[in-house]
């Protein structure tokens, strides 16, 4: 722990032209209520430094570290000022000595003071923050914060470290997984330890993803604070760890996503100077706005990783209803894919593109001007942009028509030949022609608008991918991705982004590996129809389903359509039943399976169907997904692919919600911070119902996605669920801050009856067949609370807590007020399915 640590960073910094576009921060001591024992340093001869250290674990004095250690603390403090006043986006600390180790009583581990710990009480006492996250990637465990905080639900902490069942330092039982917080801050405190060295950066980035993010967007910090120590970079004495510097860079993007971006760094450990250097670097790039890096090692983490984050899920499952998503249960052996062998991807260029074309809005129909397909779709969203600022920081890329050649990428030349025929037809023969295609509308200049769509993603992506452009948004019509091979289908003549993904595939001479991701309303059929077979292009849709009853209506649009030939496990679909799905469902889809399976994949590109019909007030698909909710899940795609992202308008027939949406994106496309997420409640039953059939389809596929095997879920005698509501809810007491305390109910059930369960019956009182729920100890049918509330009085009068969905055979506990997954509640899910399907579900195991 030398000097040479902090000179050696900042040489980079400089080196790297990064320095020149920071601020630079001076710093202030701050000496109040410092420990006098420490302060005395100062004055101490050898000898007494020496005998003083000796009292302490790991520790080495100098007259000069007392001032060392508040310049080091007061640096932070300066930045936790900066970013909450909002002089300042973000901010780095380049600063020693390290803090995270430091107790409020002691020294330990090189460290004097608890720099991020004091940062977080000043931020809660100078800048009324209720709420801080830290996040501890430094390779040995910050047990100082965690003690300081362990009572504590305002600070959220979460420490990834080497522990190797506690052979490694510091060697405490409390650095487990199994230490979750005590008291009031129970379920607040998330200890993620690896059991072996070398962890590489899958292992990292799926921590992040599908255990820290998801209890993050539930917790909604107010400031993230980051211990980080580089010790886990490849070529660390200490960690022996196999991170790469730029694994940083993807893990501070994610962690901008909280927040709104207040994110503060201080340097901890890391004692490969040229190592810790360079992950100083990445993160600091990524806080500048610079595209994340693409990752050259595989994004699948390893089994030990899987292991350790399941165990973590399995201690913090019942206090944060973000991770009560997973079933647990055995999922298939089989071997998965194999890891794609990553060349470098390099994004030079910090500027958005951006393509428009009026001449697009001349696509109309001639015979319902109220047709939702609207010409001013486009010129509405393109005004958006003008009006908040946005298409001045764009850079404007020409539009152009796509040649009949190109569109043979995707299409056969009847359909092509078919198509260009309208431009000369007559109104009655065009009426016909439409009447043969599903929900399409003909106009003599369709087919050049048509064109135009395509030829104009065509320039976007080449300005991408020869680093014209970082990114690019466009704003194109008609959309596409139900046009199929051979038909048009769903307002669509050709499909844009299928036609996209081959054309550069084509001009890079290789088969470049694409991401599409379809958050259109509806389902993508020709999208994914195009590419069924094809291991080069994956696919994931999230759309309404409604057990294949939403338009386009086809069973293809179901979760257990996975591809077929060297394309099988390519093809992801989230298919949404029941309920209006929003923020919270799509966010979970995200963390728990796109994101993951999109890591290790490791595209080169990104293409975005992005239909904003899903968004709030579409009258076509009656969901609730915000302009805020499409910013996270862009800034969330921005990671991927050296920030190659390329957002293609797709449906979307609220004018207002559209321009909102997707001039959203082009922000998050800019480098803007992710705006604010309102509290977000636990996603809907039947999206957990969903994201499960998903995982358990997907994962002999996907190594990500087997974390749930490991689950091992037990309710415990009581449960304290942790969120952002149970520290804003009370303002001076800590206790009251962490939430309810509720007794478990036991799972206090009687045997299935000999007859089953059938699921068909109406309700006992009101004769409804509409959301009705079986309670599990009487048996009784009774709708629920949506529609005259029969169970929910049951449940209250009977004193019966647990009953049985027969929508989606989700369990519900009204004592927990919450959903329950237990092995015992097996016999009576399988009955209930077993009438509803004719078959059963696979054992609990």
């Amino acid at each position: 722990e030398c000097p040479a640590r902090v000179s050696t960073v900042m040489e980079m910094l400089e080196t790297e032209g990064l320095l020149g576009r920071c601020v630079r921060v001076e710093v202030e001591i701050l000496l109040k209520e410092y420990v006098e024992l420490m302060k005395s340093t100062q004055k101490m001869t050898e000898d007494e430094l020496k005998t003083l250290a000796d009292k302490y674990d790991s520790v080495f004095l100098h007259p000069e570290f007392f001032t060392c250690a508040c310049l080091a603390v007061g640096s932070v403090l300066q930045l936790v000022d900066k970013v909450m006043t909002s002089q300042l986006r973000n901010g780095f600390s380049v600063s020693r000595p390290p803090g995270h180790h430091a107790h409020t009583d002691k020294m330990n581990g090189y460290c004097m003071f608890n720099h991020l710990a004091i940062a977080a009480r000043y931020a809660q006492k100078q800048h009324g923050v209720k709420r801080v996250l830290i996040v501890d990637w430094d390779v040995h465990h910050g047990q100082g914060i965690q003690y300081i905080f362990e009572e504590d639900p305002s600070v959220l902490y979460f420490s990834v470290h080497r522990y190797e069942d506690g052979s490694f330092w510091p060697h405490l039982k409390e650095s487990d997984s199994s230490s979750v917080g005590s008291g009031a801050g129970q379920g607040y405190n998330i200890n993620l330890p690896w059991n072996k060295i070398g962890m590489e950066d899958g292992d990292y980035v799926t921590a992040f993803q599908q255990l820290l993010l998801p209890v993050a967007y539930e917790f909604q910090p107010q400031l993230v604070l980051v211990a980080a120590g580089f010790d886990s970079v490849i070529g660390d004495p200490k960690g022996e760890m196999r991170v790469s510097p730029q694994c940083f860079s993807i893990l501070t993007h994610m962690l901008k996503g909280v927040a709104q971006g207040r994110l503060v760094l201080a340097l901890e450990g890391g004692y490969n100077l040229q190592s810790t250097a360079e992950g100083v670097c990445a993160s600091v790039s990524s806080l500048l706005g610079d595209p994340c890096p693409h990752l050259i090692s595989p994004g699948a983490p390893s089994e030990s990783a899987l292991k350790s984050i399941s165990k973590t899920i399995s201690a913090l499952y019942p206090f944060w209803k973000s991770l009560q998503t997973f079933e647990g249960g055995p999922l298939s052996d089989v071997l998965p894919l194999p890891a794609p062998v990553c060349a470098e991807v390099k994004a030079s260029s910090l500027i958005t593109g951006l393509v428009y074309d009026q001449r697009m809005m001349l696509h109309h129909n001639m015979w319902d001007g109220h047709h939702p397909e609207l010409p001013q779709r486009i010129s509405r969203i393109f005004c958006q942009h003008e009006e908040l600022g946005l298409l001045s920081r764009c850079l404007r890329i020409p539009a152009r028509l796509a040649t009949e050649e190109e569109l043979t990428l995707c299409h056969s030349s009847e359909h092509i030949s078919t198509i260009k025929s309208t431009e000369h037809m007559k109104p009655r023969d065009l009426h016909r022609l439409g009447n043969d295609y599903n929900s399409i509308y003909i106009c003599n200049e369709s087919y050049t608008c048509a064109l135009m769509a395509a030829g104009s993603c065509f320039n976007s992506v080449q300005a991408i991918l020869t680093g014209q452009v970082r990114n690019g948004v466009a704003i194109v019509r008609p959309p596409g991705h139900h046009a199929e091979k051979d038909t048009a289908c769903g307002f669509c003549f050709f499909n844009t982004a299928a036609l996209t993904a081959r054309y550069a595939q084509c001009i890079t001479h290789k088969s470049l590996r694409v991401l599409i991701l379809d958050w259109d309303v509806h389902h993508g059929n020709g999208t994914q129809h195009i590419f069924e077979e094809d291991d080069s292009v994956l696919y994931i849709s999230l759309h309404r389903y409604e057990d294949g009853t939403f338009f386009p209506s086809s069973e293809d649009a179901n979760y257990d359509k996975l591809g077929q030939g060297k394309g099988r496990g390519y093809n992801v679909n989230i298919p949404w039943n029941g309920g209006k799905m929003g923020d919270p469902e799509y966010l979970v889809a995200f963390h728990h399976i796109v994101m993951p399976i999109a890591r290790e994949f490791a595209p080169e590109l990104v293409l975005v169907s992005a239909g904003f019909d899903a968004a709030r007030g579409d009258p076509l698909g009656g969901y609730q997904v915000t302009p805020e909710g499409y910013a996270h899940l862009t800034h969330q795609l921005m990671s991927l692919a050296a920030g190659r992202v390329l957002v293609i308008l797709e449906g979307g027939y609220n004018l207002t919600s559209i321009s909102e949406s997707m001039s959203m994106c082009t922000s998050m496309l800019l480098g803007d911070s992710p705006p604010p997420l309102d509290h977000l409640p636990p996603p809907k039953t039947n999206a957990t119902v969903t994201i499960n059939n998903v995982l358990r389809a997907l994962a002999p596929f996907w190594s990500s996605l087997r974390i749930q095997s490991e689950l091992d879920r037990t309710i415990p005698e009581s449960v304290v669920t942790g969120s952002s509501a149970a520290v804003d809810d009370q303002e001076n007491s800590v206790l009251e801050a962490a939430g309810v305390v509720i007794q478990s109910c036991g799972f206090c059930l009687r045997p299935v009856p000999a007859g089953g369960i059938d699921v068909f019956l109406p309700c006992e009182e009101c004769g409804g067949d509409t959301e009705n729920w079986i309670c599990l100890f009487c048996y009784k049918v009774l709708c629920g609370r949506y529609v005259k509330q029969h169970m929910v009085t049951h449940g209250q009068e009977s004193g019966h807590p647990m009953v049985l969905s027969f929508a989606d055979h989700s369990v519900w506990c009204y004592a927990c007020e919450s959903y329950v997954h237990n092995k015992v509640l097996h016999e009576a899910k399988n009955a209930a399915h077993l009438m509803k399907f004719g078959e059963e579900i696979p054992p609990f195991n």
